[in-house]
């Protein structure tokens, strides 16, 4: 497959007018970082200036997007992307470009519907949630208890049997995005055997979303072995607090479920690998990259397309503008990442005797908005490292460097586990989970100077630290 034709105008003359108004600015002053802004300061303003000038990420972001569509695990479409990006890694001369095998699950929707019969009949808007069971042929038809929270339904347990159960649990407004995700996650997550383990006969969740105009949200869910296996979907988040707010009227509620989902057999996929070599030290190395999958409604533009093609850019330019750095930088397109994370381990599995020389891994995985900087897992050494290298990304509003325990994104946690320090790429993260896991997440929601503003920050961290004398300490 090619690429589209030339960029609209439009697009061009938009990131030129970006570049003009970010322009190179005076380095901050830096009591410790003096070496690092001084040693990196032109290869990083090279990269930024070319990664804010150039359209190639956008335009085959527009291709993945438009013309390959969403990518769910073990599809035909998720296949055919891999095949693409390879074609095309080759073709940027990338060197070892190959796919790396990976097992991954295989849960195919069929039709939905869910319709409340009682007290008056009205459509529902549904999406089963991944990895659940269908309804028997029939459907359920069956009374609704609306809950809060698992503790509301431990205390209502009598009240569930039978029933379906209906988790109303907001994503808090008052924290930020990821922290309140965290929380609400967990009713998709393990909604259905919480359900399932006080009898009830499906569960529904309010959408894990920020916004929604009758929007529902998909995303993994699990089952335990020690409980029952019972269907289990999102509502949009209007349809949830509707029947929550029957109940409270005292008004009987009653919902009609139909779901066709159905769990396949695991399907042979790919990581996507390619390098550009290390002129020095080869054998240590640098991961950077995004995964290639998606959920099978939008276009996985947002989540996480455009990551992936930030983290390809970034390795792409530093090729383009002669930037060898001493150690090798890889970038993985990971597989499977909604499906459980297969890629990411499969990577950490196929690459345990390299991961000695493995001196970062980062993801781009939280959507190419605007970039504020990179959450880290590592050690206060290797922070103090980051943040002088954040210096170089003052003009593109990418310098902070945050800490964190956990994390920082799915594919590089395996890496961290095994003691490699991992970035994961902060964004202006208010709009994520307007469009996270949902129809909405599509091209259209891809602004180019925000792209390539991530596209820079991906390139001068992936770049400097690479190249530095001395790996970043462990």
């Amino acid at each position: 497959m090619s690429c589209p034709g030339r960029p609209h105008p439009i697009t061009i003359v938009a990131l030129l007018c970006v570049a003009a108004w970010l322009g190179p600015r005076p380095a901050m002053a830096q009591e410790a970082s003096g070496s690092i802004a001084t040693r990196y300061r032109d290869p990083a303003n090279r990269l930024i200036q070319a990664a804010l000038a150039d359209t190639t990420a956008y335009r085959r972001l527009e291709f993945l997007a438009d013309r390959i569509g969403n990518r769910p695990s073990g599809s035909e479409p998720l296949e055919r992307a891999i095949d693409w990006a390879l074609a095309m890694m080759k073709s940027d001369g990338l060197s070892q470009v190959r796919g790396e095998r990976v097992m991954v699950p295989h849960w195919v929707r069929g039709a939905e519907s869910a319709e409340l019969i009682v007290p008056r009949a009205l459509p529902l808007h549904l999406l089963g949630l991944g990895g659940t069971i269908g309804t028997p042929s029939k459907g359920i038809t069956a009374p609704v208890l609306v809950v809060e929270s698992f503790d509301e339904l431990t205390r209502r347990a009598a009240e569930a049997k039978g029933k379906i159960v209906v988790f109303d649990f907001p994503m808090a407004s008052d924290r930020p995005p990821f922290q309140a995700y965290d929380e609400a996650v967990q009713y998709r997550v393990n909604g259905a055997t919480a359900g399932a383990r006080v009898g009830a006969r499906a569960v529904l969740i309010r959408s894990v979303a920020t916004f929604s105009i009758q929007s529902p949200h998909t995303g993994i869910m699990r089952y335990d072995s020690t409980a029952g296996r019972i269907p289990t979907a999102a509502l949009s988040v209007e349809d949830a607090e509707l029947l929550h707010r029957l109940q409270q009227q005292g008004e009987s509620v009653v919902v009609r479920l139909a779901m066709d989902d159905r769990v396949l057999a695991e399907a042979p996929s790919r990581n996507v690998v390619a390098e550009l070599p290390g002129t020095d030290r080869p054998d240590e190395v640098v991961v950077i990259g995004g995964h290639i999958d998606s959920w099978d409604v939008g276009q996985g533009a947002v989540d996480d397309g455009g990551g992936a093609l930030a983290a390809w850019e970034a390795v792409r330019l530093l090729k383009e503008l002669g930037l060898r750095p001493r150690r090798t930088v890889r970038v993985v397109l990971w597989t499977s990442e909604e499906t459980g994370g297969r890629g990411g381990m499969a990577y950490r599995d196929q690459h345990q005797s390299e991961l000695n020389g493995h001196v970062l891994a980062i993801e781009s995985d939280n959507g190419v908005f605007a970039p504020t900087g990179f959450a880290l897992r590592g050690s206060d050494s290797a922070a103090a490292v980051a943040r002088q290298v954040g210096g170089l990304l003052e003009q593109v509003r990418a310098s902070e460097i945050e800490r964190e325990t956990e994390g920082p994104e799915a594919d590089v946690q395996p890496l961290a586990e095994a003691g490699v320090p991992a970035m994961g790429l902060r964004v202006d993260a208010s709009r994520y989970f307007w469009y996270h896991h949902s129809a909405g997440d599509t091209f259209d929601k891809i602004v180019p100077a925000e792209l390539a503003r991530c596209i820079a920050a991906l390139a001068v961290m992936a770049y400097v630290a690479a190249d530095l004398p001395d790996p970043l300490p462990r």
